[in-house]
């Protein structure tokens, strides 16, 4: 990956000339956040995944405004708050009206925290930004985890005989008694996983959270749309020979087929395009456009629950640029106050036009829920 040019970002003023659009003195404003970071050795990963996390209203805003400070969680977190606490101070600085826009900010004093908590990210090769986000977002919550004692583990299964929605509550509710954090409120959703047994018909039905969805891609090159990636991910799938589960009525191995729906949908939905394999490195990046909507993404086809109708509107996306073994990674972004569309590369940050947004580099893209969508 390149490393940073040294060229200054280009801090555009917004066109929209009103007032902050939020409280906390002005900073988090319509004419703010547009800072470039530095690539301090292929850290363009870092860069790209931050800058979509600083359009995140609802997480900046929680970082900025420091609610989470009474939040921080000094018994059972690996960090004791260090983590969260460079990220907010890092994304202070960008959102600082004071701030120098002849140069970009240098993001050393949060990467030595990060590598603290995970280190993978330690020295300065490339890395993939999922990954990233991934261990990023599980670090965040662990600092401000609202569980501050490991509780009794439950051992017995869940009753067979509760109904679906039923099943899914206590499931969700035994998850929050490890994991419940304002993080978890944000970018947390469940997922229903159902077995079907081809014998007796009896179906079986687990629910497991996601902090993102890994969508397959249909096609290796050309264009495809980002309903038919979710369609192959819910795709019924027949499990079969040696892949034969144990049907939980039968007691036998059966063939099964398996599906999977969405049952609770999160605040801030991170889908991620699998452009890469990790098992068959030789296939290269699939480099096809898979289109996507601004605005409006509906995902009711894929509700566990058909009187949920969630709509999602763009608000970041990582673009990954080069092949397999090398690459770029750059970020657009959603101003979360002017609404106005940005390129952020490394240290510059350019306007950019909408119709430029949708592209065969998109990687991992960014939807917050629409305020018009039902309650959920």
């Amino acid at each position: 990956m390149p490393k940073d040019d040294g060229s200054p970002p280009r801090r555009q003023a917004s066109t929209i000339s009103s007032s902050s659009s939020s409280g906390s003195g002005g900073v988090l404003s319509e004419n703010n956040g547009l800072v470039g970071l530095r690539n301090i050795g292929n850290t363009c990963f870092m860069n790209s995944v931050t800058q979509c996390l600083s359009n995140t209203r609802c997480l900046l805003e929680y970082l900025v405004r420091d609610g989470y400070s009474s939040d921080i969680n000094t018994t059972i977190s690996t960090m004791r708050g260090d983590l969260i606490r460079a990220f907010a101070s890092l994304l202070s600085d960008m959102w600082n009206e004071g701030a120098d826009s002849s140069r970009a900010l240098n993001t050393g004093p949060f990467k030595a925290q990060l590598q603290r908590f995970a280190p993978v990210f330690s020295g300065y090769q490339q890395h993939d930004a999922q990954e990233f986000l991934r261990k990023l977002l599980e670090g965040l919550h662990e600092d401000v985890n609202r569980v501050t004692a490991k509780p009794k583990p439950i051992t017995e299964d869940i009753d067979d005989d509760l109904d679906d929605n039923q099943k899914a509550m206590e499931s969700w509710k035994r998850y929050l008694r490890y994991d419940d954090s304002k993080i978890v409120d944000m970018f947390v959703g469940q997922l229903k996983s159902s077995l079907q047994c081809s014998v007796c018909g009896h179906c079986s039905v687990t629910f497991d959270p996601f902090w993102d969805l890994s969508l397959p891609i249909p096609s290796k090159s050309g264009q495809v749309r980002i309903s038919q990636c979710l369609d192959l991910f819910t795709k019924e799938e027949v499990l079969d020979g040696d892949e034969r589960p144990t049907c939980s009525k039968c007691k036998e191995r059966r063939k099964m087929t398996k599906s999977f729906s969405i049952q609770k949908f999160p605040k801030v939905l991170v889908l991620h395009l699998k452009r890469f394999s990790p098992l068959e490195r030789w296939r290269g990046k699939l480099s096809c456009t898979v289109e996507f909507p601004l605005e409006g993404l509906t995902l009711s086809k894929y509700a566990s629950n058909s009187s949920t109708s969630p709509l999602y509107n763009l608000i970041g996306v990582a673009n990954h640029s080069g092949t397999t073994y090398s690459g770029h990674y750059t970020a657009y972004c959603k101003h979360p106050y002017s609404g106005s569309w940005h390129e952020y590369n490394d240290s510059r940050v350019s306007n950019i036009s909408t119709g430029r947004i949708c592209s065969p580099e998109a990687y991992v893209l960014f939807y917050e829920i629409s305020s018009s969508s039902s309650k959920l």
